[in-house]
């Protein structure tokens, strides 16, 4: 074991914060702050503080388990592989490729998604991938992908925050669900900025922000269109930027004015001055933000939400200036990356479409293998999972725990149960897992070197600091091994800088192109990433000089460091929108003051936010897109006209409340690691039911009571938490739990028509005291 500390990153969300390994005397490792990492500096939550209890083979997995009878018992890897192979082999001889499923996760490393995406398409043949990213963020990409014709959560670091002058933040309980990131927004009020915040719950977040809007759930697309329409009445408009910059906005604009405020108080609770309060703090300041997260996008609605969102930033020359923009908060760990490189249904890798031509001759080429022979796209997420026992009747899944985390989720459990074969690679024995016919026991992120992205798009290497358990293997060492026995010899090495490698040329000239990014490129950059998009430097072209204007990680000094030269350049026939991103540093290239406005500088941004915006080293890559163009073919951005519509189950007699789900802050997703954490466990032992004090009166419920949240789907069981942070109208619950407190056997598998996202935060429930 190493003396000294091994830099590396948390496994759990998409901040992606620094830390450090070092070993204990005793064995195991602690976890050591990282301050030079620039978007935690060295604060951890409990979360990633305590990330190496799960390194522990006391509550992990460390031998392949096969199915015997009713039981799960330990077997050789041989015999797991052998077994896994075998089945799959059976299942596509008798049934077809597509009755092979594979289903991946947000948390996998880049490498791992990657390899999966090659494995599902090149090994067995099957359309049928897709993973549990699906129902985090697939709205969101959805409407930045129309609207900027490219989805990187953000499009500008976080460091970006404390220097703008408003932030709306729309369904985000942040100081729970990423607690080191609160301080940008402190730092923002500290720096004169205000922050809104939307949510129907007077979450710990809302508790510091300057105004706090509690929309009735679901109603957040009619909420975005009242403030378009009153920036319309008001004049508010940046007609400037809206003509040079946008197209579209005759027919947004038409549809915004049919909510006007009276109605959209209605629809929504918050009030006409409350409206009108939030239209002026967020126009008033020269540069203005809006970040969203799972509240407005796990709706069947969510991607038409965010469009309206982006609506409003465009309308007010908020999208690519400087300090000023849309953007989503990824949740997973790899969130970001992990939907990127091939593991969606419909995606090859660097973002390329699975039924573009081009893209498919591109990544064929690099697999060694016909364009003819990739499947065409296949089943999001939910309808893949509903599928199961019909016509898919195996299922391979990596990195992912449906029966707790899956909404029907009673339902999914029962499709999982059909399958005439389930192998699950997994950490601990998940509830899914422990359904399984094989479970393999795999690496974690202590145990195995790899990159992931995080929710800035910044590409980072997760190192090595410990060996593996005996009898543990990686996912990529799992691929290699199922590829073989099914007759694919080559092409799935176990090393992941080789794959990286091979990722970096099927991503080049895709929309998000990891050419230009090497390991050992991400370890010169002191630890902090590289930005995407990062293309090769042409061949003889040195990394340093160049033009700031160019495109990437201009610096004061004149050294660019690799951003994407061919801004503003047409894209070649097989890559997407990135060479069009219209991605450019210069506002870190010339920040001197946290503050906006002001003579514009030589390079700065256009309009009245294109001041001199601070002197300092800028990160490698692309940190700030669109500030010249946008990722679409004239450069412009595109309004889309939304209109509000109700959620895809209303309450009525029968079930007279709204559910909404979320995160508590010691818990993490499904639980399945975090539940396994003694400190984790103490802070948070178990569902509650959260609900106002009239609704808990009008049950004739007190504290700790039981109750019974009922809706079409199911029945879930858990303590009443009562307080007046939550509209009387709506219950809350979290999702971290399996059993008779599972909340997703509640939730509604109703899709977004364009991102497939299932509506997991509103359905109509009923509430009652538990017999």
């Amino acid at each position: 074991m190493p003396t000294t500390s091994t830099p590396t990153h948390c496994p759990y969300c998409a901040l992606q914060c620094g830390m450090a390994l070092s070993p204990l005397p005793t064995g195991g490792v602690e976890v050591v702050e990282r301050p030079d990492f620039p978007v935690n500096r060295g604060a951890l939550c409990g979360k990633g503080r305590t990330a190496p209890a799960v390194l522990s083979s006391r509550v992990r997995l460390t031998s392949p388990l096969v199915r015997s009878g009713d039981s799960l018992v330990p077997a050789t890897w041989e015999e797991a592989l052998d077994r896994i192979a075998g089945e799959l082999g059976r299942v596509r001889s008798e049934h077809g490729a597509d009755a092979l499923g594979v289903f991946g996760g947000g948390g996998l490393t880049n490498e791992k998604a990657y390899t999966l995406g090659k494995f599902a398409r090149v090994v067995l043949g099957t359309s049928q991938i897709d993973y549990n990213g699906r129902f985090c963020m697939s709205s969101a990409a959805a409407a930045g992908i129309k609207a900027f014709g490219l989805d990187r959560g953000l499009p500008f670091p976080l460091e970006d925050i404390p220097r703008t002058g408003c932030v709306i933040l729309v369904g985000s309980n942040l100081a729970e669900t990423m607690p080191p990131a609160l301080r940008f927004f402190n730092e923002l009020r500290e720096n004169g900025g205000t922050l809104i915040v939307i949510d129907p719950r007077r979450t710990k977040t809302a508790e510091q922000a300057d105004l706090h809007l509690a929309p009735r759930p679901g109603t957040d697309l009619a909420l975005a269109l009242g403030l378009l329409h009153l920036i319309v009445a008001e004049g508010r408009v940046d007609e400037e930027y809206v003509r040079e910059r946008t197209t579209g906005w005759e027919d947004a604009r038409a549809a915004a004015m049919a909510h006007w405020p009276e109605y959209v108080e209605r629809i929504t609770g918050v009030s006409v001055p409350q409206l009108r309060e939030t239209v002026r703090m967020f126009c008033e300041p020269e540069a203005a933000m809006v970040l969203t997260a799972r509240g407005p996008e796990q709706q069947s609605k969510g991607t038409d939400t965010v469009g309206a969102w982006i609506n409003l930033c465009l309308a007010t020359g908020r999208a690519g200036r400087p300090l000023s923009g849309y953007g989503c908060l990824t949740g997973q760990g790899n969130g970001q990356g992990g939907r990127e490189h091939g593991q969606k249904a419909d995606q090859l890798p660097g973002y390329r479409k699975l039924d573009d031509p081009a893209a498919r001759r591109h990544v064929a080429e690099v697999w060694g293998v016909d364009p003819d022979s990739l499947p065409g796209p296949g089943r999001s997420a939910y309808e893949l999972l509903d599928a199961l026992g019909s016509d898919v009747r195996s299922l391979l899944l990596m990195g992912s725990n449906p029966v707790v985390s899956a909404p029907h989720a009673a339902h999914i459990e029962e499709r999982i149960k059909s399958l005439e074969f389930l192998a699950v690679c997994d950490v601990v024995l998940s509830e899914t897992a422990a359904l399984a016919d094989v479970v393999l026991p795999v690496t974690q992120w202590a145990e195995e070197t790899g990159t992931t992205t995080s929710l800035e798009g910044r590409v980072l290497l997760r190192r090595q600091a410990i060996t593996a358990p005996e009898g543990v293997r990686s996912d990529l060492e799992v691929l290699h091994g199922l590829a073989a026995r099914l007759g694919v010899e080559k092409g799935f090495p176990i090393d992941p800088e080789e794959v990286f490698e091979e990722l970096r040329r099927a991503s080049a000239g895709g929309v998000a192109d990891y050419s230009g990014i090497t390991y050992a490129r991400l370890m010169e950059e002191s630890g902090a990433g590289v930005f995407w998009p990062c293309p090769a430097e042409p061949e003889g072209e040195a990394r340093a000089g160049g033009s700031a204007g160019a495109g990437g990680g201009a610096v004061a000094d004149g050294d660019e460091k690799g951003g994407d030269r061919r801004l503003g350049a047409a894209a070649d026939s097989d890559s997407g929108a990135g060479d069009r991103a219209g991605a450019d540093d210069r506002a870190a290239a010339e920040a001197d003051a946290p503050t906006v406005g002001g003579e514009q500088g030589a390079e700065g941004g256009k309009g009245r936010e294109g001041g001199r915006l601070g002197h300092r080293r800028a990160a490698a890559g692309t940190p700030r897109l669109f500030l010249d163009r946008f990722a679409t073919e004239d450069g412009r951005a595109r309004f889309v006209p939304v209109s509000h519509r109700p959620n895809a189950e209303e309450p009525d007699d029968d079930y007279p409340v709204l559910l909404t789900t979320g995160r508590v802050v010691a818990q993490y997703q499904s639980g399945a690691q975090t539940r396994r954490v003694d400190e984790l466990n103490a802070a948070a032992p178990g569902p509650f039911v959260e609900l106002h004090p009239r609704l808990a009166a009008r049950l004739g419920a007190s504290e700790g009571d039981p109750l019974a949240v009922v809706s079409r789907r199911g029945r879930a069981v858990a303590p009443a938490r009562i307080t007046t942070g939550i509209r009387p109208d709506t219950v809350f619950m979290p999702f971290h739990w399996p059993g008779e407190g599972r909340a997703n056997t509640l939730t509604n598998p109703a899709l977004d028509p364009t991102s497939r996202m299932p509506e997991f935060k509103t359905c109509a429930v009923r509430v009652e005291i538990a017999g």
